[in-house]
């Protein structure tokens, strides 16, 4: 989990586990990754991403090349 994803930019968050007594030790929340293929129609081939389950629904709603798009990257880039 060494930096961020290509796609989204999404990275781990940290925080703190709490015991019974109010013990703080430190802790990893990682992104719910998912490598899934995608049709890009404009290439006409398929691509594979990895991406979270949440931006997975996001992609089935508006489509892959939109999605792309509002996250500022070219369907070139992902090929």
């Amino acid at each position: 989990m060494a930096g961020r994803r290509k796609v989204s930019g999404v990275k781990p968050q940290f925080g703190n586990n709490r015991s019974h007594s109010m013990k703080a030790t430190r802790r990893k929340w990682k992104p719910n990754f998912q490598n899934k293929r995608f049709y890009i129609a404009e290439a006409d081939q398929w691509v594979r991403l990895k991406v979270t389950a949440k931006e997975i629904k996001t992609i089935d709603k508006i489509g892959v090349e939109e999605f792309l798009k509002r996250q500022g990257r070219t369907v070139n880039s992902v090929l």
